[in-house]
């Protein structure tokens, strides 16, 4: 509605349009989604501004539901036992084949069933620690009306600041002060988020477009600090390459970003890396490829530096600091 405010705001090239406060475009879905906390596998859906609230409920019962389970396997498991422990008078035997007393189980409870059981309880108990961990960990952010996107993206703005020392300080936007008005931005007695997803309250003192003003300056950060490379080996793009060497196979990046494919040649800028691998983004032809980027993880040692960097064209003494 308002021309100047396009200034502020984010462009995605992929649906060619700027993106709302608080939005980011997830790869798995193909479009831009509000209030974007991450993609779910699970759910095949990603959890943003519409579900949220349904999705931590989810995270709240499925433990609930699984602790319930739990506690029916350790009770079948503890009297179908009982019923068939001999104690001796040197020893203890079990007799999986019947139960020494009557009334006889309604269902078979033989050592399948008992290995069943035992297989099923544990997995209830792993999905409880898990899934429960995740469910407090989105409390976390839920109570600071911040998404997982948006922590991380705090911690990325305390980098920045801390590298280039500019002494500016960075105050979350959306924030309400208390943990309870927090929690209403996502939880309501009608199911429906408040809001439209579009605009935001704010905390005093802050802009409404506070954190995309951050988030442009890192992307500005990013483009600076971005180191070129220059392909030497081909990759094709798998996880755990076989043929890069025994340190690169065991030490694959564990996180569902992609892998891109190399050819000999390929120009790549990295922005980030770890010790046997890089993240970067393959520099393409925008006409000819469409404007599709290319992103993602690839072997270290199938590229070297490139003598000038890619955004200023000056010699590089060294490797720049990688997040």
């Amino acid at each position: 509605e308002k021309s100047q405010d396009c200034m502020y705001l984010q462009y995605c090239k992929v649906c060619q349009s700027y993106k709302a406060p608080r939005s980011h475009h997830c790869r798995k879905c193909n479009r831009c989604v509000m209030k974007m906390d991450h993609h779910c596998p699970w759910i095949n859906n990603c959890c943003g501004y519409q579900n949220h609230a349904s999705f931590t409920l989810f995270l709240l019962l499925a433990p609930l539901g699984c602790i319930h389970a739990s506690f029916i396997f350790v009770m079948t498991m503890y009297t179908q036992l009982y019923n068939r422990i001999s104690f001796g008078w040197s020893s203890v035997k079990i007799d999986m084949s019947a139960a020494k007393r009557d009334p006889r189980p309604i269902i078979p409870f033989g050592l399948s069933a008992f290995a069943a059981s035992l297989f099923a309880l544990g997995l209830a108990l792993g999905t409880t620690i898990a899934v429960g961990m995740l469910f407090i960990i989105q409390m976390k952010v839920i109570l600071t009306n911040k998404t997982s996107i948006e922590s991380w993206i705090e911690e990325k703005a305390k980098d920045r600041i801390q590298y280039y020392q500019t002494g500016e300080t960075f105050i979350f936007p959306y924030d309400m002060g208390s943990k309870w008005k927090n929690f209403r931005q996502v939880f309501t007695w009608s199911g429906i988020p408040e809001g439209d997803g579009l605009d935001w309250p704010v905390r005093d003192g802050c802009h409404q477009y506070s954190l995309t003003i951050e988030q442009l300056k890192q992307k500005a950060d990013k483009r600076v600090r971005s180191v070129r490379y220059r392909a030497v080996e081909d990759y094709n793009g798998f996880c755990c390459p076989v043929t890069k060497g025994v340190k690169t196979f065991f030490t694959t990046p564990c996180t569902e970003e992609p892998r891109i494919a190399l050819s000999k040649g390929d120009l790549i800028l990295a922005t980030r890396g770890l010790k046997h691998w890089m993240y970067g983004e393959k520099i393409l032809d925008s006409a000819a490829d469409g404007g599709i980027r290319e992103r993602g993880w690839f072997p270290r040692k199938c590229v070297e530096k490139c003598q000038y960097d890619s955004e200023t064209d000056q010699p590089v003494d060294g490797e720049k600091k990688n997040r």
